[in-house]
């Protein structure tokens, strides 16, 4: 498919990241929902190091530097910064627990949200590349002026992910600046600018969830969710 084709290409090519097994990245997280769930600066300045090729995630540094933590799609572990395992989640899922007063109240849930959206963000446009997923290019869309391209994306059962089907956009230099999802019941779009090449690899370092109303427009604020990565390396 052109489209995915040139997105990969401006993004470092296929050769290239087949090549590549692990990332590691200083990032923060932030935004109203981690306000909301208690964790203000649970997720600032952390490292996040991780494969490229199955979804696994390390952080260090979380909790204002006093915890680690590891995200796999059957298994949460929250540790001390020494290594011993505090907490562990099994078969975790992004779903509301009973009783909770925010779906990321617990810290579990919290690096389960974490792990997978940062692995998402990284692997991707690359991940649209695998046989299992299906990809459908759509109409451009029109934003601000300019003109971005879509694919849709189907995800399988077994990629942990914000939910199935997703949007894509891309701009007239083929990276991705946009991505549209279901966050817990909550339309949203995903915006990610300031790319930069790290190992040879084009990331953007920015990223913004912002909710979506029913006509595909964007509620400016507040924002959900703000990521920023100050560094990256691939190997």
């Amino acid at each position: 498919m052109a489209l995915l084709d040139d997105a990969i290409d401006a993004s470092g090519g296929l050769a290239r990241w087949t090549r590549l097994s692990r990332f590691t990245l200083h990032l923060s997280f932030g935004g109203m929902l981690f306000t909301e769930a208690g964790h203000a600066g649970h997720f600032k300045d952390v490292i996040a190091e991780g494969s490229t090729r199955t979804q696994s995630v390390r952080f260090t540094g979380i909790t204002g530097g006093q915890g680690c933590a590891s995200f796999q799609p059957d298994s949460v572990t929250i540790e001390s910064i020494d290594g011993e395992i505090l907490r562990t989640w099994r078969h975790p899922q992004l779903r509301l627990p009973e009783d909770a007063i925010h779906p990321l109240a617990d810290e579990l849930h919290l690096v389960f949200f974490c792990g997978f959206a940062i692995w998402s963000y990284l692997t991707t446009p690359f991940l649209l590349a695998r046989p299992d997923v299906q990809v459908e290019e759509l109409p451009p869309w029109h934003e601000n002026g300019v003109i971005w391209h879509r694919l849709s994306a189907r995800f399988p059962s077994d990629i942990v992910t914000h939910n199935s089907e997703q949007i894509f956009y891309f701009d007239e230099n083929a990276l991705q600046r946009r991505v549209d999802h279901d966050l817990l019941g909550t339309r949203v779009a995903d915006y990610s600018w300031a790319h930069q090449t790290f190992s040879d690899i084009m990331v953007p370092t920015l990223r913004r969830s912002q909710m979506l109303q029913s006509d595909g427009t964007v509620i400016a604020k507040p924002a959900l969710i703000d990521v920023e990565i100050f560094d990256a390396a691939f190997d």
